[in-house]
């Protein structure tokens, strides 16, 4: 197990994309879950998870950052004490540019949390209006130069674009701002509209005004280029760092390796299983009083599933796929079992063959899942 995410549902306000397991913060039992967490870590370890290895802890949501000081020091505190936090590579958590207030980023800190990832979204007014954030432009800013004051120099960036009325002109004034805080890391999405979310019920209703794929493939494209002219190298899909500063907690996920999901709805692989948790706040704090697990979905992942995951999820990182590696892993080529595959693809112009590793093209980066089906079995 390299890496520890830990769940934190609560939120001030509900973003109207959002998908995620998460509730509103208010008359919730947010110290009683905090509690659980450290009782599903503590059951963890009875059960024979090993910590000793753990590279990195993330803390997401919801919004952790929702929590006040005194409740972000209490998590703190339960995982340092399940954790030899000293050796951790990284310690990230997400935070919301309205709530990460000088009392905060002292408690994390203190805490040793050594990455922050900002919601930002957008640097236009409206836009984050019409998208549910509750936070302003000059906020993002402003939080930015607060954290570097507190003695954080790793801080990334979320951004989305093919917004609901988004323009061309508004994402190039996005990237200008975002840019112009010359940080290590930025993320930069696309909006996909789930299911039970504000935007999926507006767009039933032919209420959501979305760009076009032309427009979209246009905002990708222009997010690439200035991200590689400003020093930052498309290391994955939808992440730009400079050299050194890549997130190492996702490049577990993309890695294919071990983790460990902690709170309620999280999702985790370990021993060849992956799970997800109870999602239900007070179900899930039910069970954990129980000393049992709270999963509520396993699936041990046969080694046909490892293979076709080590693809789809090792070609989303710009280096691709090493043959060695997979030869490795699985005491297969990668020929021998994806040969015709890969073949096909290169036709295509969607992957290239570099080296001993296969990779998208940049064609291939903007097809990027008609290529990862050809994977599945």
């Amino acid at each position: 197990m390299r890496g520890i995410y830990i769940h934190i549902p609560f939120c001030h306000q509900i973003c109207h994309y959002c998908d995620f397991n998460k509730v509103f913060f208010e008359n919730q039992p947010v110290d009683e879950y905090i509690e659980s967490i450290d009782k599903e870590l503590k059951t963890l370890k009875q059960k024979g998870t090993d910590f000793t290895k753990v590279e990195t802890v993330f803390f997401g949501g919801g919004t952790p950052t929702a929590l006040n000081a005194r409740q972000l020091d209490r998590l703190l505190e339960i995982v340092h004490s399940h954790i030899d936090v000293s050796s951790l590579t990284e310690f990230t958590t997400e935070a919301n540019p309205d709530e990460l207030t000088n009392d905060k980023l002292s408690v994390l800190k203190n805490g040793q949390i050594n990455r922050l990832s900002l919601g930002v979204q957008s640097f236009d007014e409206e836009l984050l209006k019409k998208i549910g954030r509750s936070h302003s432009p000059m906020q993002a800013i402003e939080v930015v130069n607060n954290a570097r004051k507190a003695g954080f120099d790793n801080i990334s960036i979320d951004l989305i674009y093919a917004l609901p009325g988004q323009t061309q002109s508004q994402w190039e004034a996005t990237l200008d701002q975002a840019l112009a805080l010359e940080l290590p890391h930025y993320s930069g999405y696309s909006l996909i509209v789930e299911p039970k979310t504000v935007f999926y019920n507006l767009m039933k209703k032919g209420r959501l005004p979305l760009p076009g794929e032309d427009a979209e493939t246009s905002m990708f494209s222009e997010l690439i280029d200035r991200m590689e002219s400003s020093g930052r190298h498309q290391y994955e899909i939808s992440n730009f760092a400079k050299v050194g500063k890549e997130s190492i907690h996702n490049m577990i996920y993309w890695e294919n390796d071990e983790y460990a999901g902690i709170g309620a709805g999280a999702h985790g692989y370990l021993n060849g299983v992956r799970y997800a948790n109870i999602a239900p706040l007070k179900r899930y704090m039910e069970h954990v009083e129980t000393l049992e697990l709270p999963r509520i979905e396993e699936n041990t992942v046969t080694l046909q599933e490892r293979m076709e995951e080590e693809m789809f999820l090792g070609l989303r990182k710009t280096e691709g796929v090493s043959l060695e590696h997979f030869a490795q892993k699985f005491g297969v080529s990668l020929d021998e079992k994806y040969g015709n595959v890969i073949s096909n693809l290169i036709r295509k112009d969607l992957i290239e063959q570099h080296g001993n590793r296969i990779r998208l093209t940049r064609t291939g980066i903007f097809r990027g899942n008609e290529a990862f089906q050809q994977f599945l079995g």
